[in-house]
């Protein structure tokens, strides 16, 4: 009975407020597997012309310490951050406490929509999940940005094989990157994470083999 539970949960479909899913070879995962907890930013206050610099509201100052706690025992190695402000200051107070420096890497800045015209901002996201080489008007499309982003994935997994690595980012460019690896990342994803989010992702090499979502609103 043991085994035939097993077998059951193992084959169920990705399950996003169910916090996690097993990819088909995730039983075989070696101890040694490079982890990556992507860490989308806290709530954080829409300012127009500050994509870069507008930082955490109260509510996300608060939320970056709960942050700190749920990362606290996971051994991280090494704090990366996408350039902007809100998922810097995220994972600050975690880095902070760990005696950590946190890197910047520019290509996990935010996806660009652009200029969406009269669609609203979901409508916008729809038609660039729906379409993946599709881009507004000064925006990025998903293949665009999702090349830039997998790309530097790739380097951490490559140059930090076995190592436990924090990753301050965003939900679009988040959805976006995973989906590189497990097409099943997609709008669905994207709609369902929240402010902030954590998901542990464990990788053997460049394969993706398990998700578990650690933040529970």
């Amino acid at each position: 009975m043991m085994e035939l539970k097993r077998v059951l949960f193992f084959f169920n479909p990705i399950k996003w407020k169910g916090c996690w899913f097993m990819t088909a070879n995730s039983a075989h995962h070696q101890e040694r597997s490079t982890i990556l907890y992507l860490v989308r930013h806290a709530e954080s206050p829409y300012e127009e012309g500050r994509e870069r610099t507008r930082g955490l509201s109260r509510q996300g100052l608060a939320d970056a310490l709960a942050v700190k706690d749920r990362l606290l025992g996971e051994g991280i190695d090494l704090y990366i951050s996408s350039p902007y402000e809100r998922a810097v200051r995220t994972i600050r107070d975690a880095a902070a406490f760990a005696g950590k420096e946190i890197i910047i890497e520019e290509d996990l800045r935010e996806r660009e929509i652009g200029q969406i015209g009269r669609l609203s901002f979901q409508e916008a996201k729809q038609k660039v999940y729906g379409d993946a080489a599709f881009a507004f008007p000064g925006g990025e499309s998903s293949l665009e940005a999702r090349h830039r982003a997998a790309q530097v994935v790739r380097k951490l997994l490559n140059e930090h094989a076995g190592k436990r690595i924090v990753i301050g980012t965003h939900c679009d460019i988040m959805t976006l990157m995973l989906g590189e690896f497990d097409p099943r990342f997609d709008y669905a994803f994207w709609e369902s994470t929240s402010m902030p989010d954590i998901y542990k992702t464990e990788w053997e090499g460049e394969a993706l083999r398990q998700v578990t979502r650690m933040w529970k609103e």
